[in-house]
């Protein structure tokens, strides 16, 4: 299934982070991937995690993963290497494959190298930074298709992942449509506050009317 097929991921891909890290908020669900960033701002992406665990290299060194060819079209490469910044995993024949096998994105608890690459073909990349020296040997493949932590936000395999100018978020599987339902009820609240506004109304008449301030409160 493509992400254009998958009703969950063509509707991540409606919201924006924000307005989906305000849902995960409402229901006490940590999906925000803290200070992972888009190598460009303009880059945009939603699909589901394809998951790679790296851990220190052994001696001999494992393999870093040649996993690409596994990964579906409109999937996401979530490469959890711990928040390494000095060892990368990912570069440029990475950024090459997945962008012609039409794969949604790469985010890595990390850091990618190749940038102008990945900025070239207008492949989104999300990553902790950008440094130049290679994972091998340094680092190794330590499972596929595996739980992951990512900005010290859990993934699984399959859970939804949608990234913008301000981020990355992770929806858990289990959670997916409360997560979505609740971020399109805020997308609406909002849209109706500001077309309030244009029309002249107060903010603050109109943040109690729609009850703005209760938005993302957690729900019990």
């Amino acid at each position: 299934m493509t992400s254009a097929d998958d009703p969950g991921a063509k509707r991540a891909g409606a919201q924006d982070t924000a307005t989906l890290s305000d849902a995960l908020d409402r229901l006490g669900i940590l999906g925000q991937c803290a200070l992972i960033r888009p190598c460009d701002r303009t880059f945009r992406m939603a699909g589901r995690a394809f998951t790679i665990l790296y851990g220190p290299a052994g001696k001999p060194a494992g393999t870093v993963g040649d996993y690409i060819d596994d990964v579906p079209v409109g999937g996401v490469v979530v490469l959890d290497n711990g928040g390494r910044e000095d060892a990368t995993v990912w570069g440029d024949i990475l950024t090459e494959i997945a962008h012609r096998r039409g794969v949604a994105g790469t985010v890595i608890d990390g850091i990618n190298r190749d940038v102008a690459l990945c900025l070239s073909l207008g492949y989104p990349v999300y990553s902790r930074g950008t440094w130049m020296r290679t994972g091998k040997d340094r680092v190794q493949v330590e499972g596929i298709n595996v739980n992951v932590t990512i900005g010290g936000a859990r993934v699984r395999p399959g859970d939804l992942l949608r990234g913008d100018a301000d981020g990355v978020v992770v929806i858990p599987q289990e959670h997916e449509e409360a997560v979505l339902s609740a971020a399109e009820e805020i997308a609406a609240a909002e849209d109706r506050i500001r077309e309030a506004i244009r029309a002249g109304a107060r903010l603050d008449e109109v943040r109690q009317r729609f009850r703005y301030h209760q938005l993302q409160t957690r729900q019990r």
